[in-house]
Order: C-alpha cells, then sequence, then structure tokens
C-alpha cells in the first residue's frame, strides 16, 4: 500500500506564492499582496534577459548576473553574452563584440577645446535645426568660509542633447574664497578677475531652460521648458541659488535604477565607468566632462524600451479607477494571479523612458 506520508509536504508545496516580478515565494496568497503593495514592481524595473527577474535597480542585477551570489545559469550566460555596460544578453559572441563598439563611448575632449565663455548665438537651436529637449548642468564649487568647508560656485557649463556647450562660464563668488581647490577645480584667482556676476548667471541660464521664454509668457502660450539633467541637482541649484520644478529635474545620483542596492547613490565618476566605459575625473574636475557624461547616461536609460507583460485583456477588463492596488479590496486581490497583481503594481518613480517623444 503506498504511503501518504509526504501529502502534506507536497500540498504545501504546491501553494506557494510566486511573485511574478522578483520570484519571491509566499506561503500565504495576503502575504504575496502585501508583497506587492510595497515592493513598486513594474515593467520598468531593471530585468534579467535569461531568468527574466525583476531588480531594483542595475546593481541589484549586477549582482543577480555576476555578483558573489549570482545564479548559475543566469551568470554563465551573462558571461558568454552579456554587456557589462547596458547589462543587455545578446545572441552570440559576435553579436555582443559588435554592440560594445557603439555601447562603450570615448570620453568627452578636455575643456580647453570648449569656447568660454557663452554668446547669446549659442542658446538658439543645435545641428539639426530643433530646440533640445534635455540640457545638463554642472558647476565647479570653490571653498568659503573660515574653515574653507562652504561650498561656493565659481564656474558652471551647460550643454544640449548633442554634446554642445550652450553655456559655459566662471561666476563672481558671492563671498570671498577662502580656498581654490586648485588641485581639484583648476581654479584661480586669475580665473575670477573678470567672471560674470551670479545674477546674470541665473538669468542666462533661466533663459535657456525657459527657450528665451518668461515663466508668465510659456504658460500663456503652451510652451515647454527644458529638463534639467545633472548629478546631484539639488547641489549645484543651492550653490546657483536657484529652482526649478522638481518633474523637470533628471539627476542621475537620485534616479532609482542607477542607486545601490540600499538605495545610496554612486558618484557620476562611478556611473560613467560603469555604464559608458571610459574615466572622469582622472585630474582636475572638467564641468564640460561632467555634464556630458550625465547627459550621456540620462539618454541611455531614456532610450530602453519596456514592453508591457500582454495583459492588455485583463485590464481592458478593468475600469482605469480600478488599476491601483487602493481601489480593490482584500479578497478580490487574493482572487488575482501572481501576473495580474503585477499588472496594476506602479512604480514609485517616473522611468526616464517616458521622456521620449518627437524631439528625443
Amino acid at each position: 500500500m503506498e504511503s501518504n506520508e509526504d501529502s502534506p509536504r507536497t500540498a504545501l508545496t504546491s501553494t506557494r506564492h510566486k511573485c511574478a516580478a522578483c520570484f519571491k515565494q509566499y506561503k500565504k496568497k495576503e502575504h504575496l499582496v502585501a508583497h506587492m503593495k510595497i515592493s513598486y514592481h513594474s515593467v520598468h524595473q531593471p530585468q534579467c534577459g535569461v531568468c527574466q527577474k525583476r531588480c531594483k535597480s542595475f546593481a541589484s542585477l549586477r549582482e543577480h548576473t555576476t555578483g558573489s551570489l549570482a545564479k548559475g545559469n543566469c551568470s554563465k550566460t551573462f558571461a558568454e553574452r552579456g554587456c557589462t555596460l547596458c547589462m543587455r544578453i545578446f545572441d552570440s559572441p559576435a553579436s555582443l563584440s559588435e554592440h560594445l563598439e557603439i555601447c562603450r563611448l570615448p570620453a568627452p575632449f578636455p575643456h580647453d577645446m570648449v569656447k568660454m565663455p557663452w554668446t547669446e548665438s549659442q542658446i538658439d537651436i543645435n545641428g539639426s535645426g530643433r530646440i533640445t529637449e534635455a540640457i545638463a548642468i554642472d558647476c565647479e564649487m570653490v571653498g568659503g568660509g573660515s574653515d574653507e568647508s562652504l561650498d561656493v560656485c565659481a564656474r558652471v557649463c551647460l550643454v544640449d542633447e548633442d554634446e554642445k556647450p550652450i553655456f559655459h562660464t566662471y561666476v563672481v563668488p558671492l563671498i570671498p574664497v577662502t580656498n581654490y581647490r586648485n588641485e581639484v577645480t583648476g581654479i584661480t584667482e586669475e580665473h575670477l578677475r573678470n567672471a560674470m556676476p551670479l545674477k546674470e548667471v541665473q538669468d542666462k541660464i533661466l533663459q535657456i531652460l525657459y527657450n528665451g521664454e518668461s515663466i508668465g509668457r510659456l504658460r500663456l502660450n503652451g510652451g515647454k521648458a527644458r529638463v534639467l539633467v545633472g548629478h546631484s541637482l539639488g547641489h549645484d541649484l543651492n550653490c546657483l541659488r536657484m529652482n526649478y520644478p522638481d518633474h523637470l529635474l533628471r539627476d542621475t545620483a537620485k534616479y532609482p535604477p542607477l542607486m545601490k542596492t540600499n538605495l545610496a547613490s554612486h558618484s557620476l565618476k562611478y556611473l560613467t565607468k560603469t555604464y559608458l566605459g571610459y574615466d572622469i575625473q582622472t585630474g582636475v574636475h572638467d564641468p564640460y566632462e561632467d555634464c556630458v557624461s550625465a547627459m550621456r547616461l540620462y539618454k541611455r536609460m531614456r532610450s530602453q524600451d519596456h514592453q508591457t507583460r500582454g495583459m492588455g485583456m485583463f485590464l481592458a477588463a478593468q475600469s482605469t479607477s480600478r488599476n491601483t492596488f487602493d481601489s480593490w479590496k482584500s479578497k478580490e486581490l487574493e482572487n488575482l494571479t501572481p501576473d495580474e497583481l503585477f499588472e496594476i503594481s506602479k512604480s514609485n518613480y517616473k522611468c526616464w523612458c517616458l521622456d521620449s517623444g518627437p524631439l528625443s
């Protein structure tokens, strides 16, 4: 007579509930639902090209494919056909080699190749005859205060999407400089002798960002302000004594897919080496180089193509007001499949791929 001794264990295994995004498993469906409510899984999360697992960030995806606890099949496949820059998997080593020639970018020209200071004709349009949608900014800070710890903006650079410098000038410090930090900034007292006053710098930057329109006229005419790209943008804007709408900021230091697994920020130097394939800030910091690197990171993230999971029929059967967890009752949520739960799970950040449009 066949024993049923293992039946309870078999039954328990068969009723485990697996997250359709990160593959975590739960004994009770209510625990899976609770996980989905706080995980904010979405199609915009980085995804393993082998097992299709969703990860919170590219750093998490790297741990999954190349880290000390990497999954066997994923690690093997990625080692053979995976791009360590964009994390995509290719059909063959030959396809990967061809891709790397495009994915690995050369370092920008140094700042002494860039014309300074800014001129009026540079802010109109880029080489293709259209107004660019995004502008990258970077500032160099000198030290102020008795302990030299206050960051004071002494140089600022803006570039467009085509990496063309459209504003690059030294800035008159608001307070006396007590440390030029020359070994990092390359700035001396002589550089600031004929620098541009901060108020004029602010006006020029706003003119660029608002396409030469005042905020009032921009709203009246239905115009569109530009996206502002940078690394630690809040710090740069504070040092410039400027504000800009949060929904138009694209900060590579605070974009979740580019952050560490503990959601701390990576340095721009690390991000550039890891995702673009070249070194920056090897000596004197060049704001033009930093601007270009931030812009390239933004454009690489923006160009991602995030496909839906093919659950259109399910979503079509629900009213739009029902496509969030808050609009469902607990028992209703527990009756949904893992795939259906994933479909109503929304990201808690705006993916930069949503910026793509006719001007991108």
